[in-house]
């Protein structure tokens, strides 16, 4: 059985219609609320997916509170697009991908988190736990809470002699009843573990960390601008949401670097959406239908 979904796909600026084949676990034709993913900044996100909202990869940290990454400035680069008190509203749960500080900082300060639940990575478990979080739940393949089959999956936080001391990160994929796949990629390059990552999960939405971020004298850290355009390539039934980009001294892509690239390589504009800080983009489950091989 093969099942199609279309999703529509809103934001504060536009709205597109596209069709993009669903993941098995859809198995019946009610109406789902779809999935709501608000960026903050940089990696930091308001997810909502199955009824559920996460914060992921909180840094809270005020322009300029952490050390440059590249010589040029003091980090974050850009303040926050919200109040503190507008970001942390709402907040059903954590998830934290590695404990840079450019992903994780502040976070523990927020006396409303602490109680909830927070996803990790194994390896990071200890260390959140000590700054007072009180429901780390390490993820070391799947987990299920609140209906949502939650994966976490691999990938490599660039390349060569750089790669070691990255140390270890993580992508998540989201899985749902009646809601499409997510794939947060997270820090990582386009690699194997990537491309792996795609082909089993089908994700019809996929979160890229897309700011080409360089150490000086080293290749790249993150996904850049044809990196990017690679995955899109890669998964031509996936629509690209781009985020980690102009918040930080060491990410050399721009969103309009990324646009012109993208559209002079032939992807479709509506199948990369590259959203501002602050914006929100909706993708509604509007229609299932079924149908054989």
């Amino acid at each position: 059985m093969k099942q199609a979904l279309t999703l529509l796909v809103a934001t504060m600026i536009a709205s597109t219609a596209f069709s993009a084949a669903s993941p098995a676990i859809n198995g019946n034709r009610s109406e789902s609320a779809g999935v709501k993913i608000q960026l903050i900044r940089n990696a930091t996100m308001k997810l909502t997916y199955g009824g559920k909202t996460f914060l992921t990869d909180p840094m809270l940290s005020q322009k300029g509170e952490i050390r440059s990454f590249a010589g040029i400035a003091s980090n974050p680069t850009v303040e926050l697009p919200l109040a503190s008190a507008d970001i942390l509203s709402g907040i059903d749960a954590i998830l934290v991908s590695h404990l840079h500080p450019d992903h994780y900082h502040r976070a523990f300060e927020q006396a409303v988190l602490l109680p909830k639940p927070l996803f990790c990575q194994p390896a990071d478990s200890a260390a959140i736990s000590k700054d007072g979080f009180s429901q780390v739940l390490p993820v070391d393949s799947t987990v299920a809470w609140e209906k949502i089959k939650i994966t976490r999956v691999g990938g490599k936080h660039g390349s060569d002699s750089i790669l070691e001391k990255m140390g270890e990160v993580s992508g998540f994929v989201f899985q749902a009843e009646n809601l499409p796949t997510v794939y947060w990629a997270g820090d990582t390059v386009w690699c194997d573990e990537v491309a792996a990552t795609i082909k089993e999960f089908k994700p019809q939405i996929i979160i890229t960390h897309s700011g080409g971020a360089t150490i000086p004298g080293f290749a790249p850290i993150l996904m850049n601008a044809q990196q990017t355009i690679d995955t899109a390539l890669g998964s031509p039934e996936s629509t690209i949401v781009a985020i980690h980009l102009e918040a930080l001294d060491h990410c050399t892509v721009s969103r309009k670097d990324l646009r012109t690239a993208a559209t002079a390589a032939g992807v479709d504009p509506a199948r990369l959406v590259i959203p501002q800080n602050g914006e929100t983009v909706t993708f509604a489950a509007e229609k299932f239908s079924t149908q054989e091989n």
